[in-house]
């Protein structure tokens, strides 16, 4: 009986099957066997190009445990996750809270100017932050010295002391509109019955502010805030555009130590690459597994307020 219901369902919902399968097609040859392929290949000794494949097992993980530069890489990306999304969360709210008055003149306009780099190609973005970080005659520097701030250009993409924190800003800068979109969603979530109710307890737009915005905000804090550091993660055109992790490995985020150790050495390690793509894999996993904690967290909290 139950077989013959599931069979039933199955043939009677069956045009939705295949409006889905080529999703699943897709799904399965882009991220399914690509996730596969790599758990294979990180056990194998293997460039990529020759037909012999050794068998290695678990020795191409033991090696990235005591890899230095996979550390460093990955230090590099935590910090980069540090840095920017505190900031970037706090500056979009700002923003937000500001572009969200129905009565401000061009907010439209505003909105559509701070998010016109979200969907710009990153490599492009890369390439020409390159030429306007340029110390021989880019704009910023040609800028510091007429204004006199500096006495000599600034290597900002060539100086360890600086390139790191440049990456950060230009991917703060591209991805501003992302997290902006993000807040001011959750803003429009808000009654406005409840503006109204406390106008007429007399509350001002400050009082109302601390009072009924931010605390009704507190919910999507954490969502936010988990999908921008995950979004962080993925710097991998950025960084290989503006600086290809140099110098002296200063901006070496993981994505792109995978890829070099994978594809642009002089002897391409593709097992190896494979290993270290699956332990940062898990990585990502770990940070998705606190975002539905979060998730979690945060509909409880906005059922209960």
């Amino acid at each position: 009986m139950t077989g013959q219901g599931l069979a039933a369902r199955l043939w009677s919902e069956r045009w939705a099957y295949v409006f889905l399968l080529p999703t699943l097609l897709l799904f399965g040859a882009y991220t399914v066997w690509p996730i596969i392929s790599s758990l294979y290949y990180s056990l194998l000794d293997w460039n990529g190009l020759g037909a012999e494949r050794p068998f290695v097992g678990l020795e191409n993980y033991r090696e990235a445990f005591g890899d230095p530069l996979f550390w460093q890489s990955l230090g590099i990306t935590l910090t980069i996750i540090a840095v920017t999304v505190p900031l970037r969360v706090a500056l979009s709210l700002l923003v937000a809270l500001v572009l969200n008055n129905p009565r401000l003149p061009l907010a439209r306009l505003f909105r559509t100017a701070l998010f016109v780099p979200a969907v710009t190609t990153t490599a492009i973005i890369g390439v020409v932050m390159g030429f306007i970080f340029d110390p021989a005659g880019g704009p910023v520097n040609q800028l510091l010295v007429d204004l006199g701030l500096v006495d000599q250009p600034i290597d900002f993409l060539g100086d360890p002391s600086t390139s790191l924190w440049t990456v950060m800003g230009v991917h703060m800068w591209k991805w501003f509109g992302i997290t902006l979109v993000y807040w001011l969603a959750a803003l429009q979530t808000i009654p406005v019955s409840v503006y109204e109710a406390a106008r007429t307890d007399g509350a001002g737009s400050w009082a109302a502010l601390r009072h009924v915005t931010l605390p009704m905000l507190k919910p999507f804090l954490i969502i936010i805030a988990l999908l921008t550091a995950i979004e962080t993660m993925q710097i991998f055109d950025l960084v290989l555009t503006m600086t290809n992790g140099g110098p002296y490995f200063s901006t070496l985020a993981t994505e792109v130590y995978i890829y070099q150790q994978a594809f642009a050495t002089s002897t391409p390690r593709l097992g190896y690459g494979s290993a270290l793509g699956v332990l940062f894999g898990i990585f990502t996993l770990v940070l998705a597994a606190i975002q539905a904690i979060g998730i979690r967290y945060a509909n409880r909290a906005r059922s209960s307020s």
